[in-house]
This record gives structure tokens, sequence and C-alpha cells, in this order.
């Protein structure tokens, strides 16, 4: 394989294996995306990348990380994505977008404004979990979602992969990493349920194979359809890459088509040895023991090391966070080192 090479996944193929992480921005009103979002994936687009995710976008006003956040819980929003999405499409790039619900790392501030929780009177609201435990020592302890709760979850993901497809998405991908509510209950650090969503890996697991179900009803193959997972939590008791690796395989025979490959975030202070390529590993296990595509991410800033990866077959795609906000052109410098064409818009031909 070669990172250059055109990849179909479902009914989609990518001009190259190169695809651009979801980074959410905190720019957004009411959830609906604006110029700076048309701008930031717009220039990603003719920037050369196969794939362009946008940002983890809320499936409800309680599933955001800030108020700032996009979303898709209504058509304002939707119309909006389909502006950029259109842009997108014209300029060579397959558009993608992360569904998300946040759970307890819910009602924020933006990281530029210290991150932490914001209470009631400063535009805060109540969180949601599996259980009442809290993620940081200052914060409010969320509510545990009831079966009616669960429930609405369910749905929510499931209308906004109908409002997804309506803005012209063409790949899907469900979060469940990072801390966030569906891992939230991947986690035995942070799921202390009884009931049929608490206890054993399948039952954990539960929620998110509940959602790939309800969204694949809306969102049919093929469609392609990835999920992020953080495959350790870097903690001692907490999930690890064993329970990944079989997660994985279910979420094979469920209709998943790519697990994207990242890690942590469940718990704050993880001691993550943060080094170049260090969630590799990862994609490359799932991959093989899963047989399922994967997704690296994490540390990745030169086309070489990017090229190992794919060569090797230690993943299907490589995704480009922090480089990318460097170099929205990282694909275009990366085909000229590699000795590959990556035809340039004709506005900008004249450079080539």
């Amino acid at each position: 394989m070669h990172l250059f090479d055109e990849w179909k996944i479902g009914d989609v193929v990518l001009r190259n294996r190169i695809g651009i992480s979801p980074m959410c921005q905190y720019s957004a009103v009411d959830g609906v995306p604006n110029d700076w979002h048309f701008v930031h994936l717009g220039s990603r687009a003719v920037g050369g990348a196969g794939l362009v995710i946008a940002e983890a976008s809320a499936v409800s006003p309680q599933g955001r990380i800030t108020p700032a956040d996009t979303g898709l819980w209504n058509d304002a929003q939707r119309d909006a994505w389909a502006r950029i999405n259109a842009f997108m499409s014209a300029h060579g790039a397959v558009p993608g977008i992360q569904l998300a619900h946040a759970g307890r790392k819910a009602s924020c501030d933006a990281p530029w404004r210290g991150g932490g929780q914001l209470a009631a009177a400063d535009g805060g609201w109540t969180t949601q979990a599996p259980s009442a435990l809290a993620f940081g020592a200052n914060d409010a302890p969320p509510q545990a979602l009831d079966a009616a709760g669960i429930a609405g979850v369910v749905a929510d993901f499931r209308a906004a992969a109908v409002r997804a497809a309506q803005a012209g998405f063409r790949v899907v991908e469900l979060h469940a990493a990072h801390g966030y509510l569906v891992h939230q209950f991947l986690s035995p650090l942070s799921n202390h349920r009884d009931d049929a969503y608490g206890g054993s890996l399948e039952n954990r697991a539960r929620l998110l194979r509940e959602i790939v179900a309800a969204v694949r009803e809306v969102w049919p193959a093929p469609r392609p359809l990835f999920v992020r997972v953080s495959a350790t939590d870097w903690s001692a008791g907490g999930w690890d890459i064993d329970e990944c690796v079989q997660l994985a395989r279910w979420l094979r025979d469920d209709g998943v088509d790519l697990v994207d490959c990242s890690s942590g975030g469940l718990v704050p202070h993880a001691r993550i040895p943060a080094t170049p390529g260090y969630q590799v590993g990862f994609a490359a296990r799932i991959r093989r023991e899963a047989q399922i595509a994967t997704a690296a991410v994490g540390l990745i800033t030169t086309p070489q090391q990017a090229q190992e990866i794919v060569a090797a077959g230690d993943a299907d795609l490589v995704l480009l966070a922090r480089e990318s906000l460097r170099d929205a052109y990282f694909p275009r410098r990366a085909a000229a080192e590699l000795g590959a064409n990556l035809v340039a818009p004709e506005q900008y031909q004249r450079a080539w």
C-alpha cells in the first residue's frame, strides 16, 4: 500500500489514505457551523486530504462539550453543514462527520478559557453519564442515565445520522473515545452500573452496539461507518487494548467499516507516553486480530512516517490532527516528498 493510493471503503473512494481527524474549534453559535468552519474544513479539502472529518458534533444540546460546539440535532445545523460539504466535495475530499455526546465531560468552557465545568449561572447544564461519578474533583456529579435516558441517547444518534445524510456527509464516525459518554459506558472506571449496561464487557458495550444498530437503520451499508475508540485508558483497572480488540470484532459483525484508534481521555492526569506514533500499535493490533480496517492517529507529523504506517499494513488510513493545524497543505507537501501526483486546483496550478 502507498499513502497516495486511492482507497475504496464502502461506497466512497478516497483519493489518498490521508484523512483529517475531527478537531473541535469551539466556534459555533447554537450548534451552527459558520464561516470559520467553512474556511477551516474547506482549506483542508483544497490542501489535498482524501477525507476530512468535521469536528465532534453533538447529537443533542446536553451532549455538547462546550456551548460553542457544533451540532446536528436540528435542521439549521444540517443546512449550514450542507454548504461546507458541497465545497469540500467539489475540491476532491470526502466529507465526514463525528457524531458525539460528551456525557459527564459536557458543560465546559472553551480550552483557551481554562476548560473548566460551567455553573448554571454561566450557561452550564446538568451532565449525563452511566453512573453519578464526576470527571474532575471540582466537577458536579453527573445524572446517571435511566432506561428512558439511554433510549433517548440512541434515538438522538439515529436522528443525527439522518441529518448527516441530508447534509451531504459521506462518512459518519461515532465517537466512543476520549472519555465522552460512550467511552464512559465502556470503561469500568466510570461505569458502576448493575443493570444490562454495566458489569461484563458485553454489557458495557451494549450502548455503543445499540447506537451502531440504530444508525445503520438510517445510514445503511455500503455507506461507510467508522467508530473512534480509546484503545486504553492508560490507567490501572480501566479499559484496555484486550477489551478493545473484542469490541472491534463485535463492531465488525455489527456493520462498522473502520475503527479509528486513539487512546486516553477517561480520567484526569493519566500518564500517556506521547511519543511519535505512540498509538499506531493499537491500530495494527486491532487490524490484525479483529480483521477490520483501522485508522492511525496521534503525533504523526512527517510524510515518511505516514507512508511507513500504511506500507507496513499497520493501518489503512492515516489521520492528521495537530500537524494539519500547522499545515493545511500537508498532503501536497507529502506528495512532493514521496514522488506522488496530487493534482492542484486550477487556481493554484501555476505553483506546481
